[in-house]
């Protein structure tokens, strides 16, 4: 049985290289709530406040990456979590997603300071 190999000159419609790192976009079902639980994500990491952000956490004893208990602790503002209560699953799973790349975004320095955070235990 012969194996088919493409050619040199034949084109391939669809790069399979990177098609695993493709997001696909989702139509947000609530727009005005949404901005405002990004918004307050955004806060939290911005350059001015990430320091104290993360003390406030480290403080508590809160695993950074677990989006939801820092949010129910009030680490992201006091009405952050009823906002997002008030999302659908998918535009709660893009905020989760939108945190965690926030979080793995900030400064090295930053991260190395807070390392008791970052670590897994």
């Amino acid at each position: 049985m012969a194996q088919h190999t493409p050619s040199a000159g034949s084109a391939n419609p669809l790069d399979r290289s990177t098609a695993l790192y493709e997001r696909v976009p989702m139509a947000i079902g609530d727009q005005h709530t949404f901005a405002e639980v990004k918004t307050a994500v955004e806060s939290s990491f911005a350059a001015s406040n990430v320091a104290t952000f993360l003390k406030s956490v480290q403080r508590a004893a809160l695993r950074i990456r677990d989006f939801e208990s820092v949010l129910q602790a009030g680490k992201l503002g006091a009405q952050t979590a009823s906002l997002y209560a008030k999302l659908t699953n998918g535009d709660q799973g893009q905020i989760r997603e939108f945190y965690l790349a926030s979080l793995e975004q900030i400064d090295l320095a930053l991260r190395n300071k807070f390392f008791k955070l970052y670590a897994y235990y």
